[in-house]
């Protein structure tokens, strides 16, 4: 089924024109819980790896941090037991678990694995896409593939947020795939995506409000303040919030840094966004027209922060120098 971003309150560009040299546009992902293969384009899927490649590991041990820390299969089992509560008649006395759910619950709660973060861990697919599914894929001529993986555990040098890793690939000259990539001895419970389908999107975007020149930003608060119940520029009119790719970044957390490549120092592009949530569901205006008002924004069972997004940038001098990440 396809997703479709409902039409903005208004078209801001129509008001304020100048703001069109301002724009880009992003590809919105819908990622909603599926049974991708590695041909297809996904959010925590298989990927398409070579065989005779190896699987990346991240070795940044001094980084690793101990926070909320489990392993694979207590993640899968403890969303099997809430789907499960979360689709049956309430139990006697209202509780919403049994004793059994509650007790392995607990002993998986209690699991001792803080030693594993000194270890090499293996990374996690993020996503995998495909170019003739992103209408914003940007990736080196004769690739046509980006997969994103990412380190599993919260890392001190990365704001508290996983470390994250692209990868460029030429679909036909892989060969053999690699049929069961090792898995991480321990993750972070937010850390580990749901195996989604993706439903691509594009939709156009508007720079964060203080990225723009001050003569638009003024005229924006203007606009605003002549009316209160207008829309809000940030959350209802420029940025979509969910997974997606390319786009702009909305700095609300922190207020806009630069984002400069480590090698060169050139200022880095917004490749790649990573969501607690598909829509703010506090601003249900970005919620696809197909999805039922009672559906939930998360769709990928993954956390980031306080229910915030991960953005990876990528530097435009070369894919060879090393993305970087802002939590927001």
């Amino acid at each position: 089924m396809v997703r479709t971003t409902p039409p903005r309150p208004l078209d801001i560009a129509a008001i304020i024109p100048e703001l069109r040299e301002h724009s880009t546009t992003a590809s919105r992902l819908h990622p909603r819980s599926g049974a991708p293969t590695v041909a297809d384009s996904s959010v925590g899927g298989p990927l398409l790896w070579p065989a005779d490649e190896a699987w990346p590991v991240c070795d940044d041990a001094g980084a690793h941090e101990p926070y909320n820390l489990s392993t694979p299969a207590a993640v899968r089992r403890r969303r099997e037991i809430l789907a499960t509560a979360n689709g049956r008649e309430p139990l006697a006395g209202g509780e919403f678990l049994t004793v059994d759910e509650r007790v392995e619950l607990a002993a998986a709660d209690d699991l001792d694995l803080d030693d594993l973060i000194e270890d090499p861990i293996p990374l996690v697919p993020v996503a995998q896409l495909y170019r003739r599914d992103v209408p914003d894929y940007a990736g080196p001529d004769g690739t046509d593939v980006l997969q994103v993986l990412w380190c599993p555990v919260d890392h001190s040098d990365r704001h508290y947020s996983p470390r994250v890793f692209l990868y460029w690939r030429d679909s036909s000259a892989v060969g053999p795939v690699l049929e069961a990539p090792p898995e991480p001895a321990v993750v972070s419970d937010m850390y580990l995506p749901v195996a989604c389908v993706v439903h691509p999107e594009q939709v156009r975007e508007y720079q964060y409000a203080d990225l723009l020149p001050d003569d638009l930003r003024e005229r924006l608060h203007e606009w605003r303040n002549d009316e209160e119940s207008r829309p809000d520029y940030q959350s209802d009119l420029s940025l979509a919030p969910g997974w997606k790719v390319g786009g702009y970044a909305n700095w609300s957390l922190t207020d806009p840094y630069p984002m400069d490549c480590v090698v060169c120092g050139a200022a880095m592009t917004l490749t790649f966004t990573a969501a607690s949530t598909d829509w703010n569901g506090m601003r249900c205006s970005w919620r696809p027209s197909e999805d039922d008002s009672n559906a939930s924004a998360d769709t990928v069972g993954v956390q980031i922060g306080r229910g915030y997004s991960l953005y990876t940038f990528r530097c435009p001098e070369s894919f060879e120098h090393p993305p970087a990440t802002a939590m927001q």
